[in-house]
């Protein structure tokens, strides 16, 4: 299955702060909100949407092809993911403006206050899959971009007959309820958290069930109480994978997305692929920064094994892992 994966790429600065922001906000006030969080640490990450979810992808034996605009500052970033074997190609140059980055403070409690510079990524609606030559794709993700950009690209899938995952995430809350209804109907995939979700009903006054008539599947992951997969069979329930510490959660979601269609591209079901893409979040979970998390299939297969139990039909995943 060749997977184009469109979106974000930028630059992540991770920050940490010593407590609970709820702590400092104050609900008689919350209509007036100044506030100022001391960090302790800060590290700056590869990072952005459509790449994260590309590194989980082709680690598990993928080979997506990204379409995304950045800066004139990607040398090192672009020479870093070709080294990884991730296709460029599709990847567009804005000389004169520079990469998007993200800025996010996490506290104790893994929650997180984020600010996001658009820079380069601005000009993605200026491109599209027809351009770039990718129209032969097998399945569209369109992830977080340009707001207009992703209005574009669902609706050139719609006119393509190519199957999309429509995943807003962090632009949910940019995204109004007109551009919600123009993008979401016709996905194969409609892919949110909890919070997304609930943005997304009172956004569009859409309830779960009208957006099941939408789209063939929703996929809501929704932190420890892990993800449910619905579709028209039913809902299916998928645990999280226990991690063995939490360092840091930024590309948790990500990292489930690529895992997530790294199993449906192999064969696999949605019990499975759902299970898969919640391992791939934990290890994501146990590092700092979005791709940094490595693992072998014997590995994989034997961490999926003690969370979910065994699982013949990963051997699939593990032969697409194997070619390479």
């Amino acid at each position: 299955m060749r997977i184009v994966v469109t979106g974000s790429i930028a630059y992540d600065y991770l920050m940490h702060f010593p407590g609970r922001f709820t702590d400092h906000l104050l609900a008689h006030r919350l209509d007036t909100v100044s506030l100022s969080f001391l960090v302790d640490s800060m590290v700056r990450q590869r990072g952005g949407v459509a790449a994260n979810i590309a590194y989980t992808l082709k680690m598990l034996g993928g080979d997506p092809v990204i379409l995304a605009t950045v800066g004139q500052d990607f040398g090192d970033y672009r020479r870093w993911l070709e080294e990884q074997g991730i296709s460029t190609r599709g990847i567009i140059e804005i000389e004169d403006d520079f990469t998007a980055s993200f800025f996010v403070s996490t506290d104790e409690a893994q929650n997180q206050i984020a600010n996001f510079y658009t820079g380069a990524m601005a000009h993605a609606r200026r491109f599209s899959l027809t351009d770039q030559g990718l129209t032969d794709a097998d399945l569209v993700i369109i992830s977080p971009n340009d707001p207009v950009a992703m209005t574009n690209l669902a609706r050139e899938c719609r006119a393509l007959g190519i199957p999309f995952a429509y995943d807003p995430s962090q632009q949910t809350a940019r995204l109004d309820g007109d551009a919600l209804r123009d993008g979401i109907p016709g996905a194969r995939y409609l892919m949110v958290n909890a919070y997304e979700l609930a943005l997304i009903e009172n956004k569009t006054g859409w309830t779960l069930e009208d957006l099941q008539q939408r789209v063939e599947f929703v996929v809501v992951t929704d932190g420890e109480r892990g993800s449910a997969i619905h579709g028209a069979g039913g809902r299916i329930h998928i645990p999280i994978a226990v991690p063995r510490v939490i360092k840091e959660p930024t590309g948790a979601g990500d990292a489930y997305r690529g895992g997530f269609f790294a199993a449906l591209s192999a064969g696999l079901d949605h019990g499975v692929a759902g299970r898969v893409g919640a391992l791939c979040s934990t290890y994501v979970l146990e590092h700092v920064g979005t791709a940094n998390h490595r693992f072998g299939f014997d590995e994989f297969s034997a961490r999926y094994a003690d969370n979910f139990g065994a699982e013949p039909a990963l051997e699939k995943l593990g032969e697409r892992v194997a070619r390479g």
